[in-house]
């Protein structure tokens, strides 16, 4: 399943030399993911340290009884390597938030993520709605 969650453009979010090695080519998002980790902390979420994916990066938000996380990164890989990466003005980037429950614990009994979900997606939509560098755009 897809996930949904916000696209947006946003002249805030610098790419830092070298972001990408850490993650595939053309990849970005650490300042996006450390001030989103800031802003859903002052909300009360126990964010840990930001979790580097080969997509993006993962803000875990809780992990019991299930994980319960954001994710964030620009939407498309740059085509051409050797052209550096974009502009900050031209990057969609996109969060969601989402859940997943451990196999095991799906085995005893069904676990309803969904209110948990609802809440941290109506908290990311509040976050990226307040910050006025910020312009929420279609889903590409």
């Amino acid at each position: 399943m897809k996930p949904e969650g916000y696209w947006f453009k946003s002249s805030k979010f610098e790419i830092e030399p070298g972001e990408d090695e850490e993650i595939n080519p053309g990849i970005y998002g650490r300042q996006l993911a450390a001030w989103l980790k800031e802003r859903l902390q002052l909300r009360g979420y126990p964010v840990e340290d930001v979790i580097t994916e080969d997509w993006g990066r993962c803000l875990m938000c809780a992990r019991d009884p299930f994980m319960l996380w954001v994710g964030c990164a620009n939407v498309d890989e740059i085509a051409d390597e050797n052209a550096g990466p974009p502009r900050k003005e031209d990057i969609v980037w996109h969060c969601f938030a989402t859940a997943e429950v451990f196999f095991w614990k799906r085995l005893f009994k069904r676990i309803d993520t969904e209110p948990a979900v609802a809440k941290l997606n109506r908290d990311l939509a509040e976050i990226l709605r307040a910050e006025p560098q910020i312009t929420l755009v279609p889903e590409p």
